[in-house]
């Protein structure tokens, strides 16, 4: 019998400073995020196509009362197969270490990465 070793995933807001146990950060926004530099940020990778749709993220636009349906419409552009080559890569950096989702989001509980986290954990 094999068991499934936990992702070792945490997020924070690309403002917060880099951190030596941060492995590897890859920014999971859409738009880059206003007031950091590419050296500030300090980067393994920009995976944008991992965010919400333009159009799901206006429609949304960080309202908590959507987020429940927010979170469901997220998880169904997250199982399009083009995203499944991303969302792999992102768990074989978790397998290997730390993997530390960076957005600009202020209000982390209703925001996207909450989602792709439990999407990345779930292995779907």
């Amino acid at each position: 019998m094999t068991t499934r070793r936990s992702l070792d995933v945490r997020v924070k807001r690309v403002h917060d400073p880099e951190e030596p146990d941060d492995g590897a950060r890859v920014l999971v926004d859409r738009l880059w995020p206003r007031g950091i530099s590419k050296e500030r940020a300090a980067l393994t990778a920009w995976d944008k196509d991992l965010a919400p749709s333009t159009e799901l993220r206006r429609w949304y636009g960080h309202d908590p009362a959507r987020f429940e349906e927010f979170a469901e419409r997220y998880r169904q552009e997250l199982a399009d197969d083009e995203r499944a080559a991303e969302l792999a890569r992102l768990r074989g950096l978790a397998r290997t270490g730390r993997l530390t989702l960076l957005t600009a989001t202020k209000d982390l509980p209703h925001g996207h990465v909450r989602v792709l986290v439990e999407v990345l954990r779930s292995g779907h």
